[in-house]
């Protein structure tokens, strides 16, 4: 069987997604959101909640997207990883961008957040898959 590809179109604007899309389709990605992402919605427009700075800014891409009236949803990684214990006690669930794209992309391909999740969080999140602390 040959490897299924599947093929993402970008396009670049310097027009808001605000203005592209209706509000009620835009779902704002913040790991400081309190609804889970459990499925993608083909009809539904993620925008990946980011900043470009070295340190965490925490609740500021939530703040953002409430105050522009949008859903959020932050990525399952607590309800399917196990914190790991480390040297630094460290534990984020925040991702950079490439690593949010390479969890939704994989979930897209095999509808499975495990596999997604394992895809895009590195083991130097502080999380891992249950199975992989055996």
């Amino acid at each position: 069987s040959s490897p299924s590809c599947i093929f993402f179109q970008m396009d670049t604007t310097q027009e808001s997604y605000l203005d592209l899309f209706p509000l009620d389709a835009i779902v704002y990605l913040t790991p400081d959101s309190e609804n889970v992402l459990e499925d993608i919605d083909p009809k539904k427009v993620y925008v990946l909640g980011g900043l470009v700075d070295e340190s965490i800014h925490k609740k500021l891409t939530l703040q953002k997207a409430r105050d522009q009236s949008l859903q959020t949803a932050r990525l399952p990684i607590r309800e399917y990883m196990v914190k790991t214990i480390n040297t630094k006690n460290y534990h984020s669930e925040t991702l950079a961008i490439n690593q949010v794209f390479d969890v939704l992309s994989t979930y897209y391909k095999t509808r499975s957040w495990p596999a997604a999740l394992k895809a895009g969080v590195s083991s130097g999140k502080g999380y891992v898959l249950p199975n992989a602390m055996n």
